[in-house]
């Protein structure tokens, strides 16, 4: 079983609790690390971590995005969600079950500016991207390990690294080998410690079809195949280039990033 680290980014032949190369906890495994390539990002509370990010003082105040008394919930942060609140959910009631929140006016233009940031770093790893939405999508990272500098879990957990440090937000990052199983690591080590198991498609978020549907292309766009069409905020961020991106420089990186490839006995 292969392990790596999401600080470090060192990759290890055996699970390993902490990583031995710089002792941080925040570990993933798989038996098959190594052959996951179908991602599925999802920004973590996404309106609310950007309002958080950039007003600290909010940081442990329940905070939700929305309209006003007679609007509805678009997202509430973790802290918000412990009092019941959710997506879509009648301002009225949310504030009936949070009356304390902080109720913050939607603002798309900064989060259409995150989600180009995002997606734009994701798309230097791979071209074939489905968005699902601002903050979400699918991707296929097969045959990218040489261009990359290693492979789909490595190259994402970098990502995942890189969201974190340079754009202040956390994302969760799904893994699998095909689109009818998956795999996961969220972006909090206390969530799960290691990956899930591939487990049947009846359980794949965003597949776009009730229990059972088979996931990927078969379940969103049975006649023109994969990929779907990018979103035009997609497709005009490919084409002008997106401040703020990182281009990977791979194989580089890989050499400085992974000092060991294999535990120590």
């Amino acid at each position: 079983m292969t392990s790596l680290c999401r600080d470090c980014l060192s990759r290890f032949d055996r699970p390993e609790a902490r990583c031995p190369a710089c002792g941080s906890p925040r570990m993933i495994a798989h038996v098959e690390l190594d052959k996951l390539v179908i991602a599925h990002l999802d920004c973590d509370a996404f309106y609310a971590s950007v309002e958080k990010r950039d007003r600290p003082e909010l940081r442990d105040v329940p905070v939700i995005v929305g309209g006003g008394h007679r609007g509805v919930v678009a997202t509430a942060c973790y802290v918000a969600r412990q009092y019941g609140v959710g997506s879509a959910m009648p301002m009225f009631k949310a504030l009936k079950a949070c009356p304390d929140a902080v109720v913050i006016k939607p603002d798309f233009a900064k989060y259409k500016h995150e989600s180009r940031r995002i997606l734009g770093a994701l798309a230097n790893l791979t071209p074939l991207i489905q968005t699902l939405s601002l903050d979400e999508a699918w991707a296929d990272l097969s045959g990218t390990e040489r261009l990359n500098g290693g492979p789909p879990a490595w190259q994402l957990a970098r990502l995942q690294k890189w969201i974190e440090d340079e754009v202040g937000l956390t994302v969760s990052i799904g893994l699998a080998p095909n689109w009818t199983s998956r795999a996961a690591f969220p972006s909090s080590g206390r969530k799960l410690s290691s990956f899930w198991p591939p487990a049947p498609s009846r359980s794949c978020r965003a597949s776009g079809r009730s229990s059972g549907a088979p996931c990927g292309p078969t379940a969103s766009t049975p006649s023109d195949g994969w990929p779907r069409p990018m979103s035009a905020i997609w497709s005009n961020a490919m084409a002008t280039g997106v401040s703020g991106c990182p281009t990977w420089p791979m194989a580089a990186t890989a050499a400085r990033s992974t000092p060991s490839t294999t535990a120590r006995a």
